[in-house]
């Protein structure tokens, strides 16, 4: 992996990691989810992601970046249940659209694939910042990436900040009163809990900076 720009190999490698890590994280993000949502977030990505891993190992040639998150895409949406998948299909989906034909990418085409990711998924689910959702992860996450790629940083670099940010964003999700989905009927009950989608959001940006 390059620390400067990555190329389809590099995110394929990510793809395969962020399948590890779900894996590892799959009992605490059913735990988050069972106490404010349906209690299958873990299993769920689980699932899609263990699917996503099988699909780019079966590849001989990952391809562009663009190709291999658009195999992410596909992926998800036909392997994860509830919520996730069309949220998360839509996140990567958008991304690879944003990226298109590009060889690799550099800090700015990091950034490019955030931003569009992030506002894929505000829109599929009609959420805004602080409604207690993925979107309080990936928004700070693509405006730390913009901001560390216009400074020129390299892609590490933009997706070190982008994680870091998304690990910040889902912790702030704790105190807030969801506004959007299951944890939404809660009212207040749902106060002092983290949103799952959201530090499954973070744990797969910092999937991406993993050696």
């Amino acid at each position: 992996m390059s620390e400067n720009a990555l190329d389809g190999a590099d995110v394929a490698a990510w793809m395969q990691r962020a399948a590890r890590v779900v894996a590892e994280h799959e009992s605490a993000l059913t735990a988050l989810d069972r106490a404010i949502g349906d209690g299958d977030h873990g299993a769920n990505m689980q699932r899609g992601f263990t699917a996503v891993a099988s699909k780019l190992e079966s590849e001989s040639d990952p391809g562009l970046p663009a190709d291999v998150l658009k195999v992410v895409a596909t992926t998800l949406i036909s392997t994860v249940g509830g919520a996730s998948g069309p949220l998360y299909g839509t996140a990567f989906l958008k991304g690879s659209i944003a990226i298109a034909g590009q060889e690799s990418l550099d800090g700015l085409g990091l950034a490019a694939f955030l931003r569009a990711a992030a506002e894929g998924v505000q829109a599929r689910g009609k959420a805004e910042r602080g409604d207690k959702t993925m979107v309080d992860a990936w928004l700070p996450a693509a405006e730390a990436a913009e901001l560390t790629a216009s400074d020129g940083g390299t892609a590490l670099e933009a997706l070190t900040a982008a994680a870091d940010a998304a690990h910040k964003g889902a912790a702030e999700t704790e105190p807030l009163v969801a506004k959007k989905g299951r944890a939404s009927y809660l009212g207040e009950r749902a106060i002092g809990h983290r949103d799952p989608g959201a530090e499954s959001t973070a744990l797969l940006l910092s999937a991406g900076v993993q050696r």
